[in-house]
């Protein structure tokens, strides 16, 4: 498998070498399990099936889940038993099958789910760093896109994600996310299909974030938009200093009375106790061994 699924374009074969992701040709999972701290139209009573796949195309330095991002801490499954998790997740009551991280797997996820119909919405959990090219072999396979917004100055991409290019490359993402699911739809509450766009408020960077509300209001101002608090400092960020600890409420407030000012309709908002690192996962490996 030579993968250019992804912007990093590695063009390497996976069967025998890794990437910029460091992860295999075949699924590397660490968890898959009910999980109820999504946005209320994802997570609604029983839970999303939140899937979290190792490796990263991204490994922001400051990434909550730096375990499986940046450690590929997990275990290597087959596209058989991938299914069999998202079936027992299912009988256990799950809402959706939430894809958490999957832009490395992309392309092999295509193969599974045009073969296995999910009886529940797919969701898309993404960084936003995405080839167009590999969202259009998602077409008419993927429910819900719940993507990051993260930057929008291409300095603050490379120092924090060695992404450079991430903005124009999150603009054009959207853009085919947008006109995949061009209209948000729910029943009783729960999302069946639209997009979700979520931007983390990082702290000393809220003026990056009023700039994204402002790209976002030019042309995505009826679509649902989530903002987050949950910011929480983890791995080394000693050379990272302006973003070594949580966010104020000032800071949230700031980018908060903003997009409300803009006229966003369809908002998500975040209490600033969603920081607390007891809401991180345990990459435990529950739900696949």
């Amino acid at each position: 498998m030579i993968c250019n699924a992804c912007p990093r374009k590695c063009n390497i074969d996976r069967e025998s070498a890794v990437g910029f992701c460091q992860s295999p040709s075949a699924f590397r999972l660490a968890r898959a399990a009910l999980h109820f701290w999504e946005e209320p139209c994802i997570s609604g009573k029983n839970g999303s099936a939140a899937v979290f796949f190792s490796g990263c195309n991204l490994k922001c330095v400051y990434c909550q889940n730096y375990e499986i991002s940046r450690e590929n801490k997990g275990v290597e499954i087959s596209d058989e038993k991938l299914v069999e998790i998202f079936e027992k997740l299912i009988e256990d009551g799950a809402e959706n099958i939430n894809l958490v991280n999957p832009t490395h797997y992309a392309e092999r996820l295509a193969g599974v789910l045009s073969r296995w119909k999910s009886p529940v919405p797919i969701v898309y959990n993404t960084s936003g760093y995405e080839s167009t090219e590999t969202l259009k072999k998602l077409d008419g396979l993927v429910d819900i896109y719940l993507t990051d917004f993260k930057y929008i100055r291409s300095d603050k991409a490379k120092k924090y994600s060695a992404a450079a290019d991430y903005p124009e490359i999150v603009k054009r993402a959207l853009k085919e996310m947008a006109r995949q699911q061009p209209k948000d739809e729910f029943m009783d509450g729960m999302m069946k299909k639209g997009v979700i766009i979520r931007h983390l408020v990082l702290p000393r960077n809220t003026n990056s974030s009023l700039e994204i509300l402002d790209y976002l209001a030019s042309g995505y101002k009826n679509r649902c938009i989530s903002l987050m608090a949950q910011y929480t400092p983890c791995g080394e960020l000693e050379n990272y200093p302006e973003i070594n600890r949580q966010i104020t409420a000032r800071e949230y407030s700031k980018v908060v009375d903003y997009a409300i000012n803009l006229g966003f309709d369809n908002l998500f908002l975040q209490e600033l106790s969603s920081s607390d690192k007891k809401f991180i996962p345990a990459f435990d490996f529950s739900g696949i061994m």
